[in-house]
């Protein structure tokens, strides 16, 4: 078994038991952190120099449609509608499998990359069984942590054929990766269902949907970014809770529109709530649901979306929902006619708690990840704090989630193994190359065919 020692780094542990270290060690013994403490003395394999580096858990990006990677930024300039007309309704439909792969690959790379050791990779323009395996290959073959969300294609109908909103999700397919690639819940890729959710399908579907992954003891999550006046199903998350179908094994997207009363049923669930700051700020007029999730005493986890809109730095993610939940408070007060706060609400510390803990709790994972507590797996992230944006490191925090990014990442663990050392990815260069080469085959023939103009918006 492999032992290796992160040796003499500042350690931000995100356990409160434990507290943070200005110079600290990690002994990592296989897969798993086994001490954490100044002046470890053990026999290792590696010794990994962490002075002048800050030293966290991985962190989690608990919402992704990586398929999309290979169209970044191109809907900067997309509202709402636009997204679903031209994604879903135009570009998303040219996919074949190998374009999920390359999107895939080169979008998990990225995050890797970026300090982001697992994904819930919510991929949803599956029509055959062929999307599910090559995106699962891309993700297997990165070696980044992954929980692979099977969704369903969301076309427009053709006129005589039901919506999307009327159909159950494809239960055989789930099956066929629950009972085969995927029938264990420990390994590095795992599967989720990712459901249409009630403000997207009719009630029939929601309650089958919901069932089939109780069925299949899988974890399911689903988007709630309409406007009420847009919900297929009205009663929303109400339905699955009359059922007792709604319960921690559940993961909400977005919930902008969800108002106070059904906010707090899904909380007193324990089904947990993704925000995805850069996205909603982009194409809704109604806030993040952070503050009122903390309100009622809930922890958000935080998710990149959609890479054609959003910016995939997972830094830019914690700080823009820090800021924006900071700006929705002090308007608030202001506005009650309150003198200026005494404090200024989500510290940077709560907000890396959000990217790290929150998504492990998202995930049914908080056993395992989120934190540098010994036993937990050892996914664990090196940023370099002599970089010239992040020098001087005063406290590191502060600086971790006010100053850093995803190039300030140094060195990241996965399960124990070195995915990135000393600032470039452990992965061949030549077929990196030869993957970006790929990439642009991919997204040049779907955009042709789709017949968009990038410069429509």
């Amino acid at each position: 078994m492999t032992r290796t020692l992160i040796r003499n780094g500042r350690v931000v542990t995100v356990d409160p038991a434990l507290g943070d270290f200005d110079d600290c060690d990690i002994l990592i013994v296989g897969d798993r952190i086994a001490e954490v403490r100044p002046n470890i003395v053990a026999d290792v394999d590696e010794v990994i120099d962490a002075r002048d580096k800050i030293v966290i858990p991985g962190l989690i990006n608990a919402h992704l449609h990586t398929w999309q990677t290979g169209l970044r930024s191109i809907g900067s300039g997309w509202t709402g509608p636009d997204y679903h007309r031209i994604m879903h309704g135009n570009l998303g439909t040219r996919f074949l499998p190998d374009d999920n792969y390359i999107g895939t690959l080169l979008g998990a790379l990225e995050q890797l990359s970026g300090g982001v050791t697992t994904i819930f990779d919510w991929c949803h323009d599956i029509t055959s069984i062929d999307y599910a395996h090559r995106s699962i290959d891309a993700l297997e073959e990165t070696g980044i942590r992954a929980v692979f969300g099977h969704g369903s294609a969301k076309p427009n109908a053709a006129e005589g054929q039901l919506p999307f909103t009327h159909i159950p999700h494809p239960r055989e397919r789930l099956e066929e990766l629950r009972k085969g690639r995927l029938s264990s819940d420990d390994g590095l890729v795992t599967l989720a269902a990712a459901i249409l959710g009630p403000q997207f399908s009719i009630p029939e579907v929601v309650e089958h949907d919901f069932r089939m992954a109780r069925d299949l003891g899988l974890l399911s999550s689903s988007h709630a970014a309409r406007r009420p006046s847009d919900w297929v199903s009205p009663e929303g998350f109400r339905i699955p809770a009359k059922l007792g179908l709604l319960d921690a094994s559940h993961n909400v997207v977005h919930g902008n529109y969800i108002d106070d009363a059904e906010l707090q049923l899904i909380v007193e669930s324990g089904a947990s709530v993704t925000v995805t700051a850069n996205i909603e700020i982009h194409v809704h007029p109604m806030d993040p649901v952070s503050g009122r999730l903390l309100e009622l005493g809930a922890m958000p986890s935080l998710g990149i979306d959609s890479v054609p809109l959003a910016n995939s730095d997972f830094f830019n993610e914690m700080r823009l929902a820090m800021l924006y939940q900071r700006a929705v408070d002090q308007r608030t007060a202001y506005r009650a006619g309150g003198p200026p706060l005494a404090n200024l609400p989500v510290p940077p510390r709560q907000v890396l708690e959000w990217a790290t803990i929150g998504g492990a709790r998202a995930l049914g994972m908080e056993d395992r990840l989120g934190s540098l507590t010994p036993g937990k797996k050892a996914d664990i992230v090196l940023i370099d704090g002599l970089a010239l944006n992040m020098f001087p490191v005063h406290e590191p925090t502060f600086s971790t989630v006010q100053q850093a990014n995803a190039a300030n990442v140094d060195t990241v663990l996965v399960d124990g193994v070195v995915r990135k050392r000393g600032g470039k990815l452990v992965y061949d260069d030549g077929l990196l190359a030869r993957r970006r080469t790929e990439m642009l085959h991919s997204v040049s023939r779907i955009i042709a065919e789709s017949g968009y103009r990038r410069d429509a918006t």
